[in-house]
């Protein structure tokens, strides 16, 4: 499916790697050519009846059947110039609105919605030796996603601590969230494993910005315009000295632990932290890992997912393919935390 231009890189990659079972894997890659139209599935039969005559004949694949209604997908674009974004076709974004109306955000109408969008990026510091080379890569990239994505960014460089709280406390208060659906909040700098280094910061304990904090100013009682909105913080710091990556035995892999760590809320008529999702670009005790030229492995990875996904996926398999990228860079991993999304995100974009 490769080779006749049916799947992409990471399409093949989604069908091999994401599942386990021969099984899975035969029904995961029928869903995925069912969604690229007719043009793809006729492909996949011609191909299926060269492979496998004996299942092709089984299955009466050449007996036409009479057509069923087709379901809107994201199809494959027209050839001509690729866009630095892939957008959302209409009928994809209706079809979807329409389908899953229940289980997803809504998304505010482009002419009347105020997205808003904050980066604060810390490149300088009081120790020459701590500029982070590459990070304006990072700001261009990032603002340039956002935008793409229907955003107004507010942007602030060389923060401390104190600085960044008081950014982060205004912006909450814009008057714009009310007229918005959703808000990105991405944060890049030095870090320690529970917080974001400030411009002053000269080690692990001085100004500290505690990710704690962060979603303390967003939640539901001090961020009304938000409020049952989602709330995406993407978090661009090391949070350690570790190297992210193990030896282990190849033929016996070790247990994963798992964490399910539940808090009573029940005298509460409204969750204090509710529809958050934030992103770290490494594991707890790791560090993340920046060209000096380039920018850092996380942001590069993370705008071409959004670039060439965010047109068909939910923000939460947007993360995941983000981490799917990094199976091949062993000394890093992005993780997920403190996802309090009640629905799926869809960014839709162009849309």
């Amino acid at each position: 499916m490769q080779h006749v231009k049916v799947l992409n890189d990471s399409e093949v990659e989604e069908v091999k790697e994401g599942q386990t079972r021969t099984k899975d894997r035969a029904r995961c890659l029928i869903d995925m050519v069912k969604k690229k139209g007719a043009a793809a599935s006729e492909k996949f039969i011609c191909k299926l009846s060269e492979r496998d005559p004996t299942l092709y004949s089984k299955l009466e694949l050449d007996s036409h059947p009479a057509q069923q209604p087709s379901v809107p997908q994201q199809e494959s674009r027209p050839a001509g110039p690729v866009p630095w974004m892939i957008p959302s076709t209409p009928e994809f974004v209706s079809h979807t609105q329409e389908t899953e109306a229940g289980s997803i955000y809504k998304i505010e109408d482009k002419a009347r919605r105020q997205r808003l969008a904050l980066i604060i990026n810390n490149i300088e510091f009081k120790k020459p030796e701590m500029r982070r080379n590459g990070a304006q890569q990072d700001q261009e990239q990032m603002k340039k996603l956002l935008e793409e994505l229907g955003y107004s960014v507010e942007l602030h460089n060389n923060q401390s601590a104190q600085e960044m709280e008081s950014t982060l406390i205004l912006f909450s208060q814009r008057e714009e969230h009310t007229k918005s659906d959703s808000t990105f909040v991405v944060l890049m700098s030095h870090g320690v494993r529970d917080g974001i280094c400030g411009k002053l910061s000269d080690n692990e304990k001085t100004d500290i910005l505690k990710t704690d904090k962060i979603f303390n100013i967003f939640n539901t009682k001090n961020c009304a315009g938000l409020r049952g909105k989602p709330k995406v913080i993407i978090i661009q710091a090391c949070r350690g000295g570790g190297d992210g990556h193990a030896w282990v035995s190849a033929s016996t892999e070790p247990p994963v632990p798992v964490e399910n760590p539940l808090e009573d809320d029940c005298l509460k008529k409204e969750h204090k932290e509710k529809d958050f999702i934030c992103f770290c670009s490494s594991t707890p005790d790791t560090k993340s890992w920046r060209d000096p030229v380039k920018g850092t492995i996380f942001i590069q990875r993370l705008v071409e997912t959004f670039c060439k996904n965010a047109c068909r996926d939910h923000i939460e398999e947007l993360f995941r393919k983000v981490q799917s990228a990094f199976q091949d860079f062993q000394l890093q991993m992005p993780t997920r935390e403190r996802t309090t999304l009640l629905k799926k995100f869809y960014l839709f974009p162009g849309n």
